[in-house]
């Protein structure tokens, strides 16, 4: 994005030379409304039309570009059908081949297909009764005036289009757009950085990504590493980075509780705990104890695989707060591992001191009315030092006393404003967010790029690999023997469909349908079925009798794929597996292997997907099968998918890079980052000089969205 000194008059795109409302309206369909944006509207593609080839070495299923000169023109009228060709026939010294138009304006196209005229024209060759023709060719008429051809001659951009909107017409008015703008186009980043990273100026870049040079390298400009795409990554990223740095600073520099931290915490805690902490888990603390005894706002992301003990950390960060008077707010995205957590943290504190479990509260907004006046009342009065919730917790009347620390388990699950209500209740609380989801760095580095990072990659002592398995229908039999030794050791199961009931448009199995066929198949065992309808009274005494063995096979959909912990599951069987992401696989997954018992996950999946076009379905579920590691299904899941899926709609629109790609730009965000922060480290308020134009840049194009993040 860029700086642009544009005059009213031409900031909006109608009123650019080519445009009009009609073209304009088809123009903001795809969200192009004024130059700006169509400067920034990037190739999907490009051709390289430099090259002419004989029509005698043309070759069949291959775009091609030729030139000749037209012998004839007609059109044919189709016996079956009341439609007409138009057919125009090219010759050269080689050979000739057919031009073909299904729809076409008899009147102009015959006007400009005049025999005897050169002719230029690219398209898929195709071959009928032994002859060559290509149907609705790009094609341009040869003179003396059009010797600078935006369409032939050159490498040429191809777009997204829309019905009524040509690659000809845009190709135009993008070159009109340039035209109009690049020269009061300001460049916003500092010669040091240009210069540093050989990085071409910004009308250069613009006029490259769209009109490549002649002598450009067409493959690194198709595989996209051309020199005018760099440097637009590059700004991309380094603009993005710049808001988190400064961010990152201002929040460095803000006052908040300084704790009180006793050389003898880390110890007391592992000592009045029932097993031993990992490696990963003591640093985590530490951590968190070196930040929250600095004076400034801990801002930091506990990212750790399934099963790796972020709760207990969150729990020793909870005590530390106990033990400095101050209230902690802990949010989850679902009522199960709301309550989960509640007992989690009300039977761990109860362990240091039997007054701090009473004084841990839950608020939910299936609570009654009577019950959440009074939490809030506690909380307000500080009786109440520590609350677990959903979204309720973020209700406007909920007033804290004392609240100096938040816990977000799963931030990505909630949407930016939500989180933000939250801080608002207090000034500059210490933040620590816990995600169960493994990002890979790339993506860690954009949407966690402010907060300090602690990984925690270690499992709990005695836990054993989980097995992974695929399979397809006809191995069922062999499953349900599995599944019956199992179970005949007091194991228990946990079955997952995608779907809650049969489905007239999709031709997948449904829990519904699934559980009564269990229930046949282990009639001795008890089947329940738990799905998202059921109400939370409901789902949480269904969730109870499992976790106390009072139900042995749950049938459900992906409800349980977030925090449920029962550590006597060890088999988890997901139904129509090529029908989920791997992030979600991996969540599924993490269920069982809670224990010292081995655990085992079975992927079963239609046989047709072995045989069709599946590929990225196969490898999604061979990735499972080769790995327990979730980083690297994650770096995987960011390979299939790319990061619009991963992060989700909220936090993906928010990064809504016109140019840089999280999944093949890496090694430029890397670069982007290190200068940005580099940067800020040097020149905070960006008040140097060389930094002016980067400054108002960023004021106006970047500002408003991290405004948005801080609540501003």
């Amino acid at each position: 994005m860029s700086v642009m000194l544009l005059s009213t008059s031409t900031k909006n795109l109608q009123y650019l030379q080519g445009v009009g409302p009609q073209l304009a309206r088809l123009f903001e369909a795809k969200n192009i409304i004024s130059i700006e944006d169509l400067l920034n509207f990037s190739p999907r593609t490009y051709e390289d039309r430099r090259n002419l080839t004989t029509f005698k070495e043309l070759e069949v299923g291959m775009r091609q570009t030729s030139k000749g000169i037209i012998s004839s023109v007609r059109i044919i009228p189709l016996r079956k059908r009341s439609l007409k060709i138009l057919e125009c026939l090219v010759t050269d010294e080689s050979s000739s081949i057919s031009l073909k138009w299904f729809h076409f304006k008899p009147d102009s196209m015959k006007k400009m297909l005049t025999p005897g005229r050169a002719i230029v024209f690219s398209g898929e060759v195709q071959e009928y009764r032994n002859r060559k023709h290509i149907v609705h060719p790009d094609f341009e008429i040869e003179d003396a005036t059009n010797h600078n051809s935006l369409h032939f001659g050159r490498i040429i951009p191809i777009y997204s289009i829309t019905e009524g909107l040509y690659q000809k017409t845009i190709r135009k008015i993008i070159k009109n757009a340039l035209n109009v703008s690049l020269s009061k186009l300001e460049d916003p980043l500092p010669q040091s950085i240009l210069q540093k990273y050989k990085l071409i100026s910004l009308k250069d870049a613009y006029q490259e990504i769209h009109f490549p040079h002649s002598s450009s390298d067409f493959e690194k400009t198709i595989l996209g590493y051309g020199e005018g795409r760099r440097r637009l990554v590059f700004d991309d990223f380094f603009f993005f980075e710049l808001g988190l740095a400064l961010r990152k600073f201002k929040i460095k520099n803000s006052k908040a509780v300084k704790l009180k931290v006793t050389h003898s915490f880390l110890d007391a805690f592992s000592k009045d705990i029932p097993f031993e902490l990992t490696t990963c888990q003591k640093k985590a603390i530490v951590d968190i104890l070196d930040d929250v005894s600095s004076g400034k706002p801990m801002n930091r992301l506990l990212q750790g695989d399934v099963g790796s003990g972020k709760t207990l950390v969150a729990i020793a960060a909870t005590l530390l707060a106990l033990h400095n008077n101050i209230q902690t707010a802990i949010m989850a995205p679902t009522e199960i591992l709301a309550e989960q957590h509640f007992k989690s943290f009300q039977s761990f504190l109860s362990l240091f001191d039997k007054k701090l479990s009473l004084s841990v509260r839950l608020l939910t907004s299936s609570l009654p009315q009577t019950e959440k006046t009074l939490i809030k009342k506690e909380i307000q009065q500080n009786i109440a030092t520590v609350l677990i919730g959903t979204h309720a917790v973020l209700c406007e009347n909920v007033q804290f006393s004392k609240l100096g620390l938040m816990i977000i388990d799963e931030q990505h699950r909630f949407g930016v404003h939500q989180r933000l209500v939250l801080k608002e209740k207090s000034y500059i609380p210490h933040t620590l967010v816990m995600t169960a989801t493994p990002i890979p760095r790339t993506l860690a580095l954009t949407a966690y790029g402010e907060l300090d990072v602690s990984v925690m990659k270690e499992m709990p002592k005695g836990r054993k690999a989980i097995k992974t398995k695929l399979l397809h229908e006809e191995q069922k039999p062999k499953l349900y023997q599995f599944i019956l030794k199992q179970l005949e050791a007091k194991r228990q199961i946990y079955c997952v469909y995608p779907l809650i009931e049969e489905s007239e448009t999709l031709d997948l199995k449904d829990a519904t349908q699934g559980a009564e066929k269990l229930n046949k198949i282990f009639q001795r065992f008890k089947v329940t079925l738990l799905h998202g309808k059921m109400k939370a009274e409901e789902k949480n005494a269904i969730m109870q009798d499992f976790k106390n063995n009072k139900i042995h096979i749950l049938v459900s959909t992906t409800v349980v794929e977030v925090g449920v912990d029962v550590p006597n599951a060890t088999i988890m069987v997901i139904e129509h597996a090529e029908r989920f992401g791997l992030s979600q696989l991996h969540q599924l997954r993490g269920r069982v292997g809670r224990s010292d018992l081995q655990s085992y996950c079975f992927l079963l999946v239609d046989k047709k997907v072995f045989v069709k076009d599946s590929w990225a379905a196969l490898e999604r579920l061979k990735t499972m099968e080769k790995t327990i590691d979730g980083f690297e299904i994650a770096q995987a899941d960011l390979r299939i998918r790319g990061e619009g899926e991963i992060l989700g709609t909220k936090q993906a629109g928010f990064l809504n890079f016109r140019f840089a790609s999280l999944v093949k730009d890496q090694r430029v965000l890397g670069v982007a980052r290190k200068e940005a922060f580099q940067l800020v480290l040097k020149d905070p308020t960006l008040s140097h000089p060389e930094n002016k134009k980067l400054k108002e840049h960023f004021e106006k194009k970047w500002s408003h969205k991290f405004s948005m993040m801080e609540g501003n």
